[in-house]
């Protein structure tokens, strides 16, 4: 390494992959609108890159990476590629509007990769380092390359791939733990012997899975050995298992200063509202006793503990919560609040809804005020997220819902949804309110799926709390989410099984449209 990048040692760059490696878990497809709105809180909690997305994947991914360069000002917008030179051209494309840019090219390396995905020689595979490298380099100064399956590449060949990458242009070395296989110290030792004998100037990078529960113990051992850019995921996110945490990592060198000589840009107190959205517009929800973000990360059920906190807050908590945004829902608006007063609140809280979405988010604030009377902020939250997942085009919209039976007679629903001007209407029994409510939304559009999973909650306490459903359905192989909220569950649970439904439409048009390409590191 030069001089010029140990003087950078003290900062790591914190690189944020929730909109592409985060997108690829199984059931989250996110539309353009909510991936520009989790990119605008990306940009508010201070990441310094957003891997905004997968160009040459989809026509969809193609426009949201596009917005997303053209909308999002601060961070480094990136996208990925592999190292054809016509994915690395789009990738560019996408990102040309961009304040700043990164194309981040990957090739594998491993023998399983190289011999069962891509039937090529390791020789091919260092022409194609050098070609895609070289042709991101003269579109943009910042590039980044990976060698996917890293941790399982023979290390005198990733050397050698790695060498040829930094000397057609690379300024960002980035090692992917692609499957998981890493044991810290091992990773650690890994990083520190690139860093050793790899020349040049550039950033060493890591970017780790949680198939053994160690993507946040891999990637701080590979901070501890001189690593200054980790690749993370809101919430834990990811292929399989997930990737690092983001909340997870920062903490971790914010709260240990005495074991890492590192720091970084993020604002803390924005980690918690962006667990938040990226969990209501996911579909993904956080486990009650998830580090830093969960609802239990500082909650105390001990006598013994709430006695040490009550006396001194340091006796069992080493975070504030304050300090990453948990803190409790506050009422900000009732019945009689207008548009004006909705539109400046959301904005108070960070929130950005233009146009339709926010005309849609108002009416149903209106809606479940009339209903609950006062809401809050986590409320006003759960509500934008709903709405920016309902946007979906010619996609079905529930008209009316009616539900009877439960404790006395057979359970039926007749529903009403509108398409296209058309009003469909079907009427189904099922064994509870909910079953039957589903099955006949499923009449009522058409689409066969299967009903995989089924979550609900509350969005916050009381018996006027608005009730929060998220289901997941599987339809020709494809798995899609949906969410749901209302005062009334049964309500909610329809909302989310209709709202499924229209990723599921939309799941099938871009099937159509372009057929996604390999997935990356």
């Amino acid at each position: 390494m030069t001089e010029a990048s140990r003087a950078k040692d003290e900062k790591v760059v914190i690189f944020d992959t929730t909109l592409r490696d985060g997108e690829q878990s199984p059931g989250i497809s996110l539309d353009a609108g909510e991936k520009l709105e989790i990119a605008e809180q990306l940009a508010r909690l201070g990441v310094d890159y957003i891997e905004a997305g997968f160009p040459v994947a989809s026509e969809g991914d193609f426009a949201a990476v596009r917005e997303i360069a053209r909308a999002v000002e601060g961070p480094v917008i990136a996208g990925l590629s592999r190292t054809q030179l016509s994915d690395v051209d789009r990738c560019y494309e996408a990102l040309r509007d961009a304040e700043r840019s990164r194309i981040h090219v990957f090739i594998s390396t491993s023998p399983s990769h190289m011999e069962h995905m891509l039937k090529m020689t390791p020789a091919q595979v260092l022409a194609e380092v050098r070609q895609g490298v070289a042709r991101a380099r003269e579109h943009t100064d910042d590039v980044e390359f990976s060698p996917q399956d890293a941790t399982r590449t023979p290390l005198d060949f990733m050397l050698e791939v790695l060498a040829a990458s930094v000397e057609s242009g690379a300024t960002t070395l980035n090692i992917p733990d692609t499957v998981g296989y890493g044991i810290p110290w091992d990773f650690g030792d890994m990083i520190a012997h690139i860093r050793r004998e790899i020349p040049g100037d550039y950033i060493l990078s890591t970017h780790c899975h949680n198939d053994l529960g160690l993507a946040v113990a891999n990637s701080l051992a590979g901070v501890q050995a001189g690593a200054r850019q980790v690749e993370v995921c809101v919430n834990g996110l990811g292929e399989r298992a997930g990737n690092a945490a983001l909340e997870e990592v920062v903490m971790a060198l914010r709260i240990r200063p005495d074991m890492f000589d590192a720091t970084t840009t993020v604002r803390t107190e924005e980690l918690a509202r962006t667990s938040r959205l990226v969990s209501r517009l996911t579909g993904y929800q956080v486990q009650w006793n998830k580090a830093v973000v969960g609802k239990n990360a500082f909650a105390h059920e001990s006598g013994i503990h709430q006695h040490g906190v009550l006396a001194e807050r340091s006796t069992y908590e080493i975070i504030d919560a304050a300090s990453v945004g948990q803190i409790g829902s506050q009422i900000v608006l009732g019945k009689h609040s207008g548009r004006h007063a909705f539109g400046e609140t959301l904005a108070k809280l960070g929130i950005t809804v233009r146009g339709d979405a926010l005309n849609a988010a108002f009416s149903r604030f209106k809606e479940l005020a009339d209903r609950k009377v006062q809401l809050t902020d986590a409320d006003l939250e759960a509500i934008v997220a709903e709405e920016l997942g309902t946007a979906v085009e010619a996609g079905f919209a529930l008209e009316v819902l009616e539900v009877h039976g439960g404790t006395v007679g057979v359970p039926k629903a007749r529903v009403v949804v509108t398409r296209d001007g058309r009003r469909l209407e079907a009427s189904a029994e099922g064994d509870g309110m909910i079953d039957a409510a589903c099955r006949a939304i499923k009449e009522a559009t058409g689409i066969e799926a299967r009903l995989t999973d089924f979550n609900v909650s509350s969005v916050t306490g009381g018996i006027d709390a608005l009730g929060d459903v998220v289901v997941q359905l599987e339809s020709e192989g494809v798995r899609v989410s949906g969410r749901g909220l209302s005062t009334d569950v049964v309500e909610a649970a329809a909302r989310a099984y209709l709202a499924a439904a229209n990723r599921v439409v939309r799941a099938r048009a871009a099937a159509l449209a372009s057929p996604r390409a390999e997935v990356g590191p």
